[in-house]
């Protein structure tokens, strides 16, 4: 029989294995973690028998309880469509102003609309709701298409100029030189004109020569549509021009850019994506954020 070496660092014996001076030491496993390691063998093979383990070609092993959680989380969506239906069709059928008055459906309806708005909405709007360049803010007082509830609700429906019939529509004119070639409308200094003009409503310390000629020529083909006061029309979805809050910039420069070519931004209808009682709850949702009217 070989002799036992015992390390005498540690005191503990070795296995007769060494590695470059180094000696393995003779150290089994606590009985405990042992216990517990067949523990955990016998409970895998009764796992095995019990639940789906074992994929095959063409399936898996379905185990005796035939569990699955596939079908448990649709048994989970089911009971939560049974829970919400009572309160979804209570807001199918209400007002705006019949929601409001009832706490509880007006909670359902903020918490739908916060959860559809971050699946449909945020991309453009973003999380918060401030928009970005050429994306609006919902949460300030300018609105396009007017910030009533029942405005909110006709523009996520519809949409802005989108594929829907009775989209919303405006289509600011170009004033320079048409995409197809031709002669502009307005002439380079009549443009920079206007801009200096539109430039001074919101900025009242601006200086510039152009701003008394400006004016006439704003008066001349602008008022139709931006009104005589600048401060725009609802209607037609034509913007306030005497305020800072603007959708593509409010420097000079932008504002020659978007008289001179001017962009059309498009929000898609989400009728028929969306149904009734999430569109309500949307509208419901943007306008409690504060900046509807």
């Amino acid at each position: 029989m070989a002799k036992k070496e015992i390390d005498q660092h540690s005191g503990i014996e070795t296995t007769g294995h060494e590695w470059d001076g180094l000696k393995e030491l003779n150290n089994p496993l606590p009985r405990w973690w042992v216990y517990i390691f067949y523990a955990c063998i016998v409970w895998s093979v009764g796992y095995f028998v019990l639940y789906p383990a074992w994929p095959g070609i063409t399936g898996y092993t379905a185990g005796i309880l035939g569990h699955s959680s596939r079908l448990e989380a649709i048994a989970d969506v089911e009971a939560l469509k049974t829970v919400r239906e009572a309160s979804a069709k209570d807001l199918v059928t209400a007002s705006f102003d019949q929601i409001r008055a009832k706490p509880a459906l007006m909670e359902f309806a903020l918490a739908n609309g916060r959860a559809a708005f971050a699946n449909n909405c945020a991309p453009c709007h973003g999380t918060g709701a401030t928009g970005s360049t050429g994306y609006p803010n919902l949460q300030d007082d300018d609105w396009l298409w007017g910030g009533k509830i029942d405005d909110i609700a006709t523009t996520i429906r519809y949409g802005i100029r989108s594929t829907s019939d009775q989209t919303r529509v405006s289509q600011m004119q170009t004033f320079g030189p048409p995409p197809g070639g031709g002669d502009p409308v307005l002439k380079k200094d009549e443009i920079a004109a206007i801009a200096d003009f539109v430039f001074s409503l919101s900025n009242p310390d601006y200086k510039a020569a152009g701003i008394d000629n400006g004016k006439k020529i704003f008066a001349e083909n602008c008022i139709a549509c931006h009104g005589e006061d600048a401060k725009g029309n609802q209607e037609l979805g034509a913007p306030n021009l005497t305020d800072k809050i603007w959708l593509y910039s409010g420097t000079r420069d932008a504002i020659v850019a978007q008289v001179t070519n001017p962009r059309h931004g498009v929000m898609p209808t989400w009728d028929g994506k969306l149904d009734d009682m999430t569109i309500k709850s949307l509208a419901l949702y943007v306008h409690d954020l504060g900046g509807g009217k």
